[in-house]
């Protein structure tokens, strides 16, 4: 029988951190307090990210380490700050991550374990399963949510064959223990008192699963070289490890001080920290908390070595810039509303049935290629853009969503509406040919220049509140510098100098 375990995974942190300095020089006046937690950053999505558009950028990463006739025949979103209650996100990731349409998509969530509860699904059914977990939760200004929390988002691809880690046991238990709480029409979470909720929930709810799911493993808590237990804080993550035997060492890192609790993602994502840390045959122990707690089990195999080479939370996380904007952060998350002038008082409806005809373009970055004279161009056409050519219908499809991409030339527009001001657009030069007019984010005024690299990246175009409706897109950004790469990311010297 083959083993079944962790065959790959992705993580993705925006690159925008906001110093916990900040927040609290900003907000000294109302409560002092706040400046004993003021050490760190915690990551912060700009204003075209949410937990769907960071979903897709973890879920490639993830997949950019399969081969492409091997794709998954299943995708799970975990979330509990979906884009949509009543259109399917993981079906928008499927798309955006280029999966067959006979992929099975599924959300769930519901709880802060949805990610964990998500991936022991994927591991119990057959076939292979990409889990995704997202979170852009909203944070009441002045509060000390607003210092813990943070944006991020993992994947993990889960199969059978040859796996970096091998499943073996696991062990939950359901209490309605309510310490935190947010109902389907608010904006934030209502948390109760600390203490009350460690020393009656978490302590109390926690260690029976674990002892468990040790004693089903038939070994002992000495044997567990990582623990990764998510959103309980490294001291309260000690105390449980030392109840139930398992040395302090073992605790994996919580990485408050980089990103902060960053919700259903943080199991996941302090998962691909451990599997990049841990040795052939060393156990590694997940546990997912919130309303009750679930426990997964893993043994890194002999191929544990090339988790090395994937991008996880590390390389992530040594990739940020620090926005020090504090006003620029409430706008982004709407708890400012910013006077953007007439041009902003319009309708921006979306087109539906125009959408749904163009998706693959849209949602999935397709554009096309002339096999009449191989020329590739984005989006597809009927008519072959090369004035040599000019064949028509001729056009196969052709992925552009990881092509490497310099800049040809860029405009950045103070007069256009842009809720992060400029708006900068301009023409994108892909590697291997084709050319499109593109949107740019993530860069800062007078930052872009002609021939600087570009990776692409799937982004919120719009936002109709009217209809409650949001449109997305591919936009141009600057490639992440990661310790490992992506071929797009590997490529980007050469379309520099194209």
């Amino acid at each position: 029988m083959q083993q079944r375990g962790i065959i790959s995974f992705g993580a993705y942190v925006p690159r925008r951190r906001l110093a916990r300095r900040t927040i609290c020089s900003a907000n000294s006046w109302a409560n002092p307090g706040l400046a004993a937690t003021a050490h760190g950053h915690k990551a912060i999505c700009s204003h075209d990210e949410d937990s769907l558009t960071m979903a897709v950028a973890a879920a490639r990463y993830a997949l950019a380490e399969r081969p492409e006739d091997n794709a998954p025949d299943m995708l799970v979103f975990a979330s509990t700050t979906m884009p949509f209650a009543d259109r399917q996100n993981a079906g928008v990731i499927a798309e955006a991550a280029s999966l067959s349409e006979n992929t099975c998509t599924a959300d769930m969530g519901g709880s802060l374990k949805a990610g964990v509860g998500a991936l022991r699904m994927a591991l119990e059914r057959p076939g292979e399963t990409l889990v995704v977990a997202a979170d852009k939760r909203l944070t009441r200004p002045g509060g000390p949510q607003e210092l813990r929390i943070g944006d991020a988002a993992a994947a993990i691809v889960v199969g059978e064959g040859d796996p970096l880690a091998e499943f073996v046991a696991r062990r939950a238990v359901s209490v309605d223990f309510t310490d935190h709480y947010r109902s389907s029409d608010a904006q934030f979470d209502y948390q109760l008192e600390e203490r009350w909720a460690r020393d009656a929930g978490l302590l109390h709810i926690v260690p029976g699963p674990i002892r468990g799911l040790i004693e089903d493993a038939g070994i002992g808590g000495e044997n567990i070289a990582h623990f990764v237990a998510a959103g309980l804080g490294n001291r309260n993550a000690r105390t449980i490890a030392k109840h139930c035997g398992i040395p302090e060492g073992a605790v994996t890192p919580d990485l408050h001080a980089e990103c902060g609790d960053t919700g259903t993602a943080h199991p996941l994502l302090l998962l691909t920290k451990a599997l990049q840390s841990a040795a052939p045959g060393e156990f590694i122990l997940l546990l997912g908390y919130g309303q009750g707690a679930e426990a997964l089990l893993f043994r890194a195999t002999d191929t544990i070595g090339r988790a090395s080479g994937m991008t996880g939370a590390d390389a992530m996380l040594a990739d940020g810039v620090e926005d020090g904007n504090y006003l620029r952060f409430l706008s982004f998350n709407g708890h400012v509303s910013m006077d953007w002038g007439m041009r902003a008082e319009r309708d921006n409806r979306t087109a539906q049935s125009a959408f749904f005809r163009h998706r693959d373009t849209v949602t999935g970055c397709i554009g096309g290629r002339c096999t009449a004279c191989g020329t590739p161009q984005f989006p597809k056409s009927r008519v072959c853009v090369n004035p040599g050519c000019r064949a028509t219908d001729s056009q196969v499809s052709e992925p552009f969503a990881d092509k490497p991409a310099s800049v040809k030339s860029f405009t950045e527009d103070w007069l256009a509406l842009s809720f992060n001001p400029p708006l900068m657009y301009g023409n994108v030069r892909f590697a291997g040919g084709g050319v499109a007019m593109l949107e740019f984010s993530d860069f800062e005024p007078s930052e872009l220049a002609v021939g600087a690299p570009l990776a692409m990246q799937f982004r919120l175009k719009d936002v109709d509140d009217r209809r409650g409706f949001r449109r997305y897109c591919w936009k141009a950004v600057p490639p992440r510098e990661l310790s490992t790469h992506t071929t797009a990311d590997k490529e980007m010297e050469g379309a520099s100098h194209g």
